[in-house]
């Protein structure tokens, strides 16, 4: 199995932190680590990052669904395959699941033709562990101190996302590691850490 991490779940989950936290804890124990966010870690995805997650951006779902591929495809090409090559460990704050959960299923544009988009610009650099951060919909956007875009949208649009995630793990058991969001950051970070190192 690859050492290519991604953390998902839905906004307010807390995804963001248990990335940052997640490489600290991997390099205190002698890993090298690579840290990437999507959309972004390049100068492409960065621009992508504005026009999608910009409040100011109307966008239809197709746009949306393939500037996120855009903006993916560049960072698995230029930053994360390279890392890989050199036996980094890659822990990346999303995935093209986000896209599978958001864009497919809460955008309802279809899991399957959104993974077929993916799939052809990522040619392969995928994760190997997915870490979901389960929390309830109304739980994660009360998190939130600054709300996106998408994330702007409301309570309904992320129940189907946090349906669409946990339907993903139920069908990919051997890529998930599904974890309770609302326990203490340490607990999950140790919780984690153990896992992926057992797995490699």
């Amino acid at each position: 199995m690859n050492r290519y991490v991604a953390v998902e779940g839905i906004d307010g989950a807390g995804k963001s932190t248990l990335a940052r936290d997640l490489v600290t804890a991997l390099r205190q124990r002698g890993h090298t680590v690579t840290a990437v966010r999507e959309p972004g870690g390049t100068p492409a995805g960065e621009a992508i990052r504005e026009i999608v997650l910009g409040r100011t951006s109307e966008l239809q779902n197709w746009t949306e669904a393939l500037l996120f591929a855009a903006a993916r495809a560049q960072l698995a090409a230029t930053v994360v395959a390279p890392a890989l090559e050199r036996g980094d460990i890659v822990v990346t704050d999303r995935s093209y699941y986000s896209s599978l959960a958001y864009q497919g299923a809460g955008r309802g544009l279809g899991v399957d033709i959104v993974r077929t988009v993916n799939e052809a610009g990522l040619r392969g650099v995928v994760p190997g562990v997915i870490v979901l951060l389960r929390i309830d919909a109304e739980g994660g956007l009360a998190r939130e101190d600054e709300r996106d875009r998408i994330s702007v949208e409301g309570v309904d649009l992320q129940r189907r996302v946090a349906a669409a995630y946990d339907a993903l793990a139920a069908a990919e058991p051997e890529r998930f590691v599904v974890v309770d969001a609302t326990r203490p950051l340490s607990e999950i970070v140790a919780e984690v850490v153990t896992v992926l190192e057992r797995r490699w």
